[in-house]
């Protein structure tokens, strides 16, 4: 295991030099391949993960088959539903797959405890990132319910562009991310199209007119 890895990721470069060492000798580094799985509704959460690269997508899949992304955790952030998981031995709620190839550093379940048991440090670093992501999903939640879908869309379109205004994502995946259907992505993908927004293709699309798209967002903030 590189000796500096813990440097290289923020969220534990500020710990104190005795929990640092501690974190070295308990954590095993893991390489998960885009796509892997990492949990589903009803495992046992056995470690706490770390990421130093790449990004792990937690998502709700209803019983009518639809995925709701709840979050995503990234170097610098932790998962609410692991730390939920490991501090009352309840199973994940949720599934959590690696959305790009992840390197991540694996603390066992009982090392993390004898951590958060010793480490002040630590704990305040759990519990910090706990709160921040209730306070993330709470905001979400608000978005969903309070912010008109055409909008929630045309910022999640430019969030994605790239640098030729394409969007390589399929319409399944906005929906997800959104937290509606397909069927309403759709029709406000055409909606758009129809406006001259967007050039819809297999499996993405082009934004055509982003300035639209910004002021649509902008008045609604208005």
């Amino acid at each position: 295991m590189a000796p500096d890895w813990i440097e290289d990721v923020p969220l534990l470069s500020r710990l104190d030099d005795a929990t640092k060492s501690l974190l070295r000798d308990a954590a095993i580094r893991k390489q998960i391949p885009r796509g892997a799985v990492l949990f589903r509704p009803g495992d046992q959460c056995v470690h706490f993960p770390l990421i130093s690269a790449g990004t792990v997508r937690v998502q709700r899949v209803t019983e009518s088959g639809r995925e709701i992304v709840l979050y995503r955790v990234s170097n610098n952030e932790t998962c609410i539903l692991t730390t939920a998981s490991l501090l009352s031995d309840d199973a994940y709620s949720a599934e959590g797959v690696a959305e790009t190839d992840v390197t991540a550093y694996i603390v066992p379940a009982e090392r993390f405890a004898a951590l958060m048991n010793v480490s002040a440090g630590f704990r305040a670093l759990v519990f910090d990132g706990y709160s921040k992501r209730i306070a993330t999903l709470m905001s979400r939640i608000e978005e969903i319910v309070c912010t008109r879908i055409n909008v929630r869309l045309a910022e999640r379109l430019l969030a994605l562009k790239g640098a030729d205004n394409r969007i390589n994502v399929t319409q399944q995946a906005l929906a997800a991310d959104l937290g509606t259907a397909r069927e309403v992505v759709g029709r406000t993908l055409k909606s758009f199209e129809r406006s001259g927004w967007v050039k819809l293709s297999r499996g993405g699309a082009e934004i055509t007119n982003s300035g639209a798209l910004r002021a649509l967002c902008d008045a609604e903030r208005d």
